[in-house]
């Protein structure tokens, strides 16, 4: 008896679905859940919502929760999750630099939707700018520092945001490696005016909570 021929299944044609779109969630206050857009940019790296909720968390117990009564900075804005959420949750005022043309017009589309009124944004380098503020007289109850891994930008911009910090002050720091020297070793020179009041990891990167030492 002949075998029965088996028919050959066509190929499977792969599917190619949409990218989701990249974006990242205001997390708490008056614009709690609110989408904010990530432009695709060398560099950027917007900070995750679960790390912001915990950052946040820090930032909250320190300041007793009078958010009114702080000024904000934030020098590598970004996607403007670390402003918008300060600015969210009551921030008397939000300053947010960043120095690429797209990624500030688009920062200003948000702050127009939100009604943003307590933000400024500025087009500028961080390195140039922050002098310039501390020229002006500026001071800063919170500096946010998310700066780019593959330069030495924490060196750097650490130490000339002092000027900028109100004795007690705080920094948010975001960076590659840990902060703390290990047991036994000097703490770098630009960490000197600093004191690390909390610290973690999430997957490569470690965030920081600084507090400025009175003079």
């Amino acid at each position: 008896m002949p075998k029965k021929k088996t028919e050959k299944k066509p190929p499977k044609v792969p599917v190619h679905y949409p990218p989701m779109a990249h974006q990242v969630r205001i997390i708490g206050g008056a614009w709690k859940r609110t989408p904010l857009p990530v432009l695709e940019s060398a560099g950027l790296r917007p900070t995750p919502d679960r790390v912001r909720e915990t950052v946040f968390n820090w930032i909250n117990h320190v300041i007793g929760g009078d958010w009114d009564r702080l000024d904000c900075l934030d020098l590598f804005a970004g996607s403007g999750a670390l402003g918008f959420e300060a600015a969210s949750r009551g921030a008397r005022s939000v300053t947010m630099v960043d120095f690429h043309a797209p990624i500030v017009r688009q920062l200003e589309a948000i702050k127009l939707k939100l009604h943003a009124e307590q933000v400024t944004l500025m087009r500028g380098d961080a390195a140039t700018t922050a002098p310039l503020l501390a020229a002006q007289g500026r001071r800063f109850g919170l500096v946010f520092l998310d700066p780019p891994y593959q330069e030495d930008w924490l060196e750097r911009m650490l130490p000339s945001i002092a000027p900028l910090v109100e004795d007690g002050g705080l920094a948010y720091v975001e960076w590659r490696l840990p902060l703390q020297a290990q047991e036994g070793a000097a703490a770098p020179a630009w960490l000197a005016g600093w004191q690390v009041l909390r610290s973690d990891k999430a997957g490569m990167v470690h965030f920081h909570l600084l507090q400025k030492k009175s003079q």
